[in-house]
């Protein structure tokens, strides 16, 4: 995600979401990075922002969902 727009999602976040949907349970950075073939770093990071825009949740400590706000976003 960048600065200048907070509502703009890149590529990775748009990834890291539709990881999640398709997973359908919680999941870690660990979990999301392997399944999307991502650094855990940039998914640590991804997850932070699309947390903060009210996309993904953490409904398990350490672990991470894609809230019904994700889902719209990704399915538009």
């Amino acid at each position: 995600m960048t600065a200048k727009d907070k509502n703009a999602l890149d590529v990775t976040g748009i990834k890291v979401l539709k990881t999640l949907a398709a997973a359908g349970n919680p999941q870690a950075p660990k979990q999301i990075a392997e399944a999307a073939g991502l650094d855990g770093k940039v998914v640590s990071d991804q997850i932070k922002g699309l947390k903060a825009l009210g996309l993904v949740d953490s409904p398990v400590r350490c672990k991470y969902a894609i809230t019904a706000a994700g889902k719209d976003r990704i399915a538009s």
